[in-house]
């Protein structure tokens, strides 16, 4: 377990903590506007894309060899991206950097669930995911104190060792795999159109404008299923989106992705833009909303299997007028405060998404339903910084006004079909 939080604990810091440095690594590296953005997209295109591969591979290899492949591309490749003299640099570095991150979560998931009997399962997960939680927690805190104390390559200096020490404590786990996928060699075409579509969407979702990219992803997602279905040992059973709570819990999680991705974006911009506030200073002032967030997964953990679904709809209900209550805070405690309460419900929420999935299919198949469910996830991450505008002067308003609306429209349909699954 320590392994597993400790491989996401780096893969959440490296996501969070640059958010607040941008500028600072822009003009450090001397980089254009247009290139710059990438650094954290080229690392977010890399992960999702490579994630329904990267699972089903643990399920074929073995989990605990991949999550060691895994731990071993991120740490390097943070080194690669410590050392970058230049923003062309440091993306190709960011995209092995995702790719190791796609390794690591989805595999990483499988093993615990494969690994702990299943009266230990949730709770196992859970704690994992709440350990991981804290690098959202210190992601913006700790990426503003370094980018203002030493440099913003210490973020990436910072995760070399921890990533060391996750492979020491992963090197002692019990290998798993799938046993009815012995013999079967990994789906090449579903490998290939799988990866290819979550990469085009996410382009498309960061260009909504450039339909090129929304064809793509649709004629992608044609021959992806075309090919699963004439393939002995798919990459991914169809099946998987006949399971209604899986699909359920994993459309719910995107949203709340979504929606999580928005109110990290907005708001801590929000806060750095009040006269006089540091990188530091908002990232202290950011942390009652991150540990509200990191509280999500050990909450998640207590839930039944039974009740995920039911619990989901509830979070997302909770989160859609604390959303709206952060764009219509009047100060910076208001501000927070609405913003606390929307991070719990959401963190439970993406907390649910990935207990209560790896509940609802078979513990064989584990590492590619993780994969899909993180995959579709972390796609939908590009949705939250879509939804979400950029406060236009000092003191506006983050716009989480659709990320809410969002929300409240989610909530009852996954209501609805816990009703029909009765």
């Amino acid at each position: 377990m320590l392994a597993v939080a400790l491989g996401a604990f780096c893969v959440q810091l490296d996501a969070f903590a640059l958010n607040l440095v941008l500028p600072v690594l822009r003009t450090d590296l001397r980089g254009s506007p247009a290139a710059t953005p990438w650094i954290v997209s080229g690392y977010l295109l890399a992960a999702g894309a490579l994630m329904p591969v990267a699972g089903r591979l643990g399920d074929l290899y073995g989990r605990r060899r991949m999550l060691l492949l895994g731990l071993g591309l991120f740490g390097g490749s943070a080194a690669w991206c410590a050392l970058a003299p230049s923003v062309p640099v440091l993306v190709a570095a960011r995209v092995v950097q995702g790719a190791g991150g796609a390794l690591i979560m989805p595999v990483g998931l499988a093993l615990l669930t494969n690994v702990f009997p299943s009266q230990c399962r949730r709770r196992a997960i859970g704690r994992a995911l709440g350990l991981a939680g804290l690098g959202t927690v210190g992601g913006p805190f700790l990426g503003g104190a370094l980018a203002q104390g030493a440099s913003w390559r210490a973020v990436f200096w910072l995760t070399v060792p921890l990533t060391a020490a996750a492979v020491l404590c992963a090197r002692r786990a019990t290998e798993s795999r799938d046993p009815a996928a012995t013999g079967h060699p990994l789906d090449a075409a579903g490998t290939v159109t799988a990866t290819a579509a979550p990469a085009c969407l996410a382009l498309w979702l960061q260009h909504p404008a450039d339909w090129a990219w929304a064809a793509g992803a649709l004629l992608l997602g044609a021959a992806f299923v075309r090919a699963e279905r004439r393939c002995r040992a798919p990459l991914v059973d169809l099946g998987l989106f006949r399971n209604r709570p899986y699909v359920a819990l994993t459309a719910a999680g995107a949203v709340a992705n979504s929606a999580t991705v928005a109110l990290l974006y907005a708001v801590p911009l929000t806060l750095q833009q009040t006269p006089g506030r540091s990188p530091l200073g908002t990232g202290a002032a950011f942390l009652a909303p991150a540990a509200a967030l990191a509280l999500g997964g050990p909450l998640a953990g207590r839930v039944r299997p039974a009740a995920a679904v039911p619990v989901m709809a509830g979070c997302l209900g909770t989160a859609a007028p604390a959303l709206m209550a952060v764009g219509c805070a009047t100060g910076p405690a208001a501000l927070l405060m609405a913003a606390t309460t929307a991070a719990l419900a959401l963190g439970a929420a993406g907390g649910l998404a990935l207990t209560g999935t790896q509940a609802v299919v078979h513990p064989g198949r584990a590492g590619e339903a993780s994969g899909v469910t993180k995959s579709v996830m972390t796609v939908t991450a590009g949705v939250g910084l879509t939804l979400s505008g950029t406060p236009a002067a000092p003191g506006a308003h983050p716009a989480l006004v659709l990320p809410a609306a969002l929300c409240l429209t989610t909530a009852p349909a996954v209501a609805l079909a816990v009703r029909r699954l009765r």
